[in-house]
């Protein structure tokens, strides 16, 4: 299952009291207060992961908390520090702080961390009061309870190049012949409900290149106001560096009444719905593809011919099912990828250092105290 986007509610823990107690032992003449101080409450951090690639977990478990600091004790023993808990997302994922709608960070790196609620600190057992004047001080602070947050986990896929178009064109078909993704390919519109990805590799080491692709679900006229599955999974091409465009230039589909009389307007209309959901996602460099050539209409790939060469836009006319022309583009998207690449994410993993930073400023320091 899919799922791109969640709620969660998270609670750090809080932390212990600080004990009131008096040293009292047999061949120690003065005693004192001995009071232990409580343990700091866990945080809790969130993590990017690439074992993960949705955000399923925090959908069906929207709440979490850390594990709260243990009391002090006697002889001026401290509490237990509560443990962290770390919360694993997909690389690429979005955190907004669910209150304000402000954006707290972008996991756009593997091993990416961060403290998203601090844990309360433990409060001072009654050793800490002690003056030459109040000896044998009953004070002791009480343990701050530690942050609750309310975050949307936003997730948008990291891929190269993003395949874009009319339901049923060989946006499948066409990821299937370029990469080892397997989606359901079937002569209907809308068999792809859920954006797909796939690995492209091109050569051999040591002058592999690899770029990764992205199956969007088919587009429609007036999927900005929610026709057909409306524009819900553009977001996962905003952070590509190339569009590639397919285009239907057969007539297979004629009898069924899905097949759509004029190429150049398909290209219009699908550009049309990327500049309501984003102006820059109609920006970006596009690559035209005629797709199903085996069977293609004349008339429409001169059309397409000549508006590609009018607009200088890149043309390819290839065929998923026979692999006329899939050579050929896997070679020019790999061109315009290094080209155009906006997000790197080729170094290895364990080069990438873990960073341990919070997504909000330390609390003001209390005086809170508790006196018996």
């Amino acid at each position: 299952m899919f799922i791109d986007e969640a709620r969660i509610r998270i609670k750090a823990g809080d932390g212990g009291n600080g004990a009131m107690a008096f040293r009292r032992e047999k061949f120690v003449p003065r005693g004192g207060p001995s009071g232990g101080d409580g343990g700091h409450g866990g945080d809790i951090l969130m993590q990017s992961s690439l074992s993960h690639n949705t955000l399923v977990h925090f959908r069906f478990n929207p709440e979490h908390k850390s594990e709260r600091g243990g009391h002090g004790l006697g002889s001026n023993m401290s509490g237990a520090t509560g443990h962290p808990l770390v919360l694993k997302v997909p690389v690429g994922t979005l955190l907004y702080d669910d209150d304000t709608g402000d954006l707290v960070h972008d996991f756009a790196h593997p091993n990416d961390q961060i403290v998203i609620a601090r844990g309360g600190r433990g409060g001072r057992g009654n050793q800490h009061f002690a003056t030459s004047t109040h000896q044998a001080p009953r004070e002791h602070e009480l343990g701050r309870p530690g942050e609750a947050r309310n975050y949307r986990l936003e997730l948008r896929l990291l891929a190269d190049a993003g395949l874009v178009g009319f339901p049923n064109v060989g946006k499948s078909t066409l990821i299937s012949r370029l990469s080892a993704a397997r989606p359901k390919i079937a002569n209907y519109e809308f068999t792809t409900l859920e954006p797909n990805l796939g690995v492209v590799q091109i050569g051999e080491a040591p002058f592999e290149r690899s770029f990764t692709v992205a199956d969007i679900p088919g587009l429609i006229e007036g999927a900005h106001l929610g026709a057909g599955l409306g524009v819900q999974f553009l977001k996962h091409i905003e952070r590509t560096s190339v569009l590639v465009h397919l285009i239907d230039v057969s007539d297979a589909n004629s009898e069924s009444g899905t097949a759509r009389p004029d190429p150049v307007d398909d290209y219009n209309v699908i550009t049309a719905e990327l500049k309501a959901f984003d102006p820059a996602l109609a920006a970006k460099p596009t690559i035209l593809v005629a797709a199903k050539a085996d069977v293609a209409n004349p008339d429409k790939l001169k059309k397409l011919t000549a508006f590609a060469k009018r607009k200088k836009l890149p043309l390819f006319t290839i065929s998923a099912v026979t692999g006329e022309g899939i050579e050929k583009l896997k070679y020019a998207l790999a061109d315009a990828v290094e080209a155009h690449r906006t997000i790197e994410t080729t170094e290895p993993i364990s080069e990438q250092p873990i960073k341990h930073k919070s997504a909000y400023p330390p609390p003001a320091p209390s005086a809170k105290t508790r006196k018996r």
